[in-house]
């Protein structure tokens, strides 16, 4: 096996990093605090409009990957490479970058997963759809155990395709990510 993550191939990385659900744990919420302080100091000088804790670990009580995902949300405008370099300088690796959007991760080692992990997702202002998902499902605990089973059943299937895993799961996100849209209107606006 390659000694950096970044000599890996797909495959090698799917077999260090599959997916693993576990059972909800409280500690997500901590974790998710004290990297909001931690980013905090790091974007200091950045006009960040909000942090939150997005992702099944931010959902009361259902399985979840142990993977703290924080959406940082910056003003329009705002040079988002110029953040991308302050989180890679302060140890995040840049996963994917779109035009208006990038994502991050922290916890990745060449010999698996660190006791902490964490997914950043940076975007503008207002790209924002995940508040909606999380919110629809932490008022609902029905239409939050039917995310958790679809989870469980996909989890054996695609332990060793993460993309795969959050493509299938994609339907199920954008019906529920609609609803709450309509229930909630303009709340994260």
């Amino acid at each position: 096996m390659s000694k950096n993550l970044s000599d890996m191939s797909l495959e090698e990385l799917w077999q260090l990093f599959p997916v693993v659900l576990t059972q909800h744990n409280d500690a997500w919420v901590e974790w998710y605090t004290e990297e909001t302080t931690i980013l905090n100091r790091i974007l200091d000088n950045v006009k960040i409009e909000r942090i939150s804790h997005i992702g099944s670990t931010a959902i009361k009580g259902i399985w979840a990957k142990p993977t703290v995902d924080i959406l940082v949300e910056i003003s329009q405008g705002y040079n988002i490479n110029k953040v991308k370099e302050l989180l890679v300088h302060n140890g995040y690796t840049c996963m994917s970058k779109y035009e208006n959007r990038m994502s991050f991760n922290k916890g990745y080692t060449v010999n698996g997963f660190a006791e902490k992990v964490f997914h950043l997702h940076l975007r503008l202002n207002g790209d924002n759809d995940e508040l909606y998902f999380r919110d629809f499902l932490n008022d609902n605990p029905i239409v939050a155990s039917q995310y958790e089973e679809l989870k469980l059943i996909l989890w054996k299937e695609y332990e060793h395709d993460r993309d795969g895993y959050t493509e299938v799961k994609g339907t199920f996100i954008s019906e529920y990510t609609q609803r709450a849209k309509k229930v909630y209107g303009n709340r994260y606006v």
